[in-house]
């Protein structure tokens, strides 16, 4: 293929071919590349003046995908997080592009070699016993909505689970008699399996004998009986925030957010004093060092690690300024 070919076949072949078909991904992973894209021939028109079916690999060079994340940051606003995952769909694209377009091999290189951006790394969120217990009574269980609202949101802090996997739960995912659990399949298509607490087994079996709503068997539907989109969840769960403020006032300085359900299992765990290694495998971590955030967030563990070492012998003394030069290097 010569430098004026067009990249359209190439990324075609890249969507339908080493995604979807060879490497199976998630929709989500395909949602997320193709918007990059979108984003980047949008940019790239507007620079070349080309519309994307015409642009060939003369076209995009290191200096293009520099300024599109520069763009990304400076004119969209979006923060290093995001900035990263757009430049890691391209970097996916160019390594594939790689083994079919050796000529322009120095041209991939230069963009491969762009570097991921540093970001500040917080404190994962989570709530406390109360805030939760204050959650867990917001739904109104005289209605078919707060019914499902309640189990929704019972299975979503026992277990962990992503929002794409617990939204995406049948009926037949659930297992209520002995060794009560849930299977649902993760991320990377990895199928796992999380059991159940006898408080939430007796939740879903009341919830269970509710009649489904419409042909499909969506453990929690909407009432169509349609699988919730990831938008009625967040609102679900800002609307029984609002209501749960009321009776816990700490609330009211969170932000809750289906995510932060997950973070909060895990924590319970680590307080628990479960191992690190069973954490990953409960959340379907690929890595261990995923699962480290709840380390670093948990204040109690720390706590108890200072209780157990000896204090350090202080000693007071006459304060005496550094060199000057010394100084001025401090200060830097």
């Amino acid at each position: 293929m010569s430098a004026h070919t067009p990249l359209a076949p190439l990324l075609e072949r890249f969507f339908t071919q080493r995604l979807m078909t060879q490497r199976q991904v998630s929709p989500h992973t395909i949602a997320s590349y193709r918007d990059t894209f979108r984003l980047f021939f949008q940019f790239a028109r507007e620079r070349s003046k080309k519309a994307p079916c015409e642009l060939a690999f003369s076209d995009i060079d290191v200096d293009l995908v520099e300024a599109f994340l520069a763009d990304l940051e400076n004119g969209r606003g979006i923060g290093a997080r995001s900035r990263n995952l757009r430049l890691s769909a391209i970097r996916s694209f160019f390594r594939y592009a790689a083994y079919y377009e050796p000529a322009h091999v120095a041209r991939i290189q230069q963009i491969l070699v762009i570097p991921a951006k540093r970001h500040d790394r917080t404190l994962v969120g989570f709530l406390s016993r109360p805030e939760v217990e204050a959650l867990l009574a917001a739904p109104d269980l005289r209605t078919w909505n707060g019914r499902r609202d309640h189990a929704l949101l019972r299975v979503a802090f026992q277990t962990g689970m992503r929002l794409s996997e617990l939204t995406g739960l049948r009926r037949s995912d659930v297992e209520l008699s002995t060794g009560a659990h849930v299977r649902c399949l993760g991320k990377g298509r990895k199928e796992r399996c999380t059991p159940l607490t006898s408080q939430t087994v007796k939740v879903l079996k009341t919830w269970i004998e509710e009649p489904m709503r419409g042909s499909s068997d969506r453990l929690f539907p909407t009432v169509h009986g349609q699988r919730l989109s990831a938008d009625a969840v967040q609102y679900l769960f800002a609307k029984y925030t609002a209501i749960a403020r009321e009776r816990c006032v700490s609330l009211r300085k969170k932000h809750v957010t289906p995510h932060m359900a997950r973070h909060t299992a895990a924590m319970e765990l680590l307080q628990a004093g479960v191992d690190v290694t069973v954490i990953a495998l409960w959340l379907g971590h690929e890595s261990t060092k995923t699962t480290q955030i709840y380390l670093d967030a948990n204040l109690a563990l720390k706590e108890t690690a200072l209780a157990k070492t000896m204090p350090l012998a202080g000693r007071r003394g006459r304060f005496r300024p550094d060199d000057r030069m010394i100084q001025f290097l401090n200060n830097l």
